[in-house]
């Protein structure tokens, strides 16, 4: 989620090698669209007025700005066809760090019979944790792909402070690599029983 231009290294709000994420991230991505499995990107599409911004009286410096070079997915960041995109954020007086929020993931994520998600991207003590937060609430099965994750550390040990709050709410803490072998299993145990 929200692996933009503007959250990665050179980037208007850069977290901390951000960018690192995107070979996980892509493989990850590569395993689900083998498998025909939904794959949903989140953005920020704020307006050039957005509430949390510095000049409305928000926390942040003005980011990922509605057509901008910064609001775009990193140019590395692997987008398959048929992936859905979510715009978040988009209006000036919501804030929104949740994918969920203000948008119809929900409803996309159920009628595409979705009952866990795997969830990677930026920040982890931000959007990443309100997300996970909300798929929990919302009833689904949530694992964060803890090396597909960077956080923006307004604080120090706010991203750890993030997964253990994230892991006691109910989701599960793993890997890309432990993510693609259990697709690895189900895809071979899918093609046994199809015999």
């Amino acid at each position: 989620m929200d692996v933009q231009n503007d959250f990665c290294p050179g980037g208007a709000l850069a977290v901390k090698n951000g960018d690192k994420v995107v070979p996980r991230l892509n493989k990850t991505i590569a395993a689900f669209a083998k498998l025909g499995l939904p794959i949903f990107f989140t953005r920020d599409w704020h307006p050039p007025n957005h509430i949390s911004f510095r000049d409305q009286g928000g926390i942040w410096p003005p980011h990922c700005i509605q057509g901008t070079i910064g609001a775009g997915f990193h140019q590395n960041l692997a987008i398959p066809r048929g992936a859905t995109i979510i715009s978040k954020g988009d209006k000036p007086d919501t804030e929104a760090y949740s994918g969920f929020q203000g948008t119809d993931l929900e409803s996309r994520l159920k009628k595409a019979g979705v009952k866990e998600i795997f969830l990677g991207g930026l920040a982890t003590d931000y959007c990443v944790r309100e997300s996970c937060l909300d798929a929990l609430r919302a009833g689904f099965a949530v694992n964060v792909l803890r090396d597909c994750v960077k956080a923006v550390k307004v604080k120090p040990g706010d991203g750890a402070k993030a997964l253990i709050q994230i892991r006691g709410a109910g989701a599960k803490l793993t890997t890309s690599q432990a993510a693609i072998k259990r697709l690895d299993r189900t895809r071979r145990q899918s093609h046994h029983s199809a015999r």
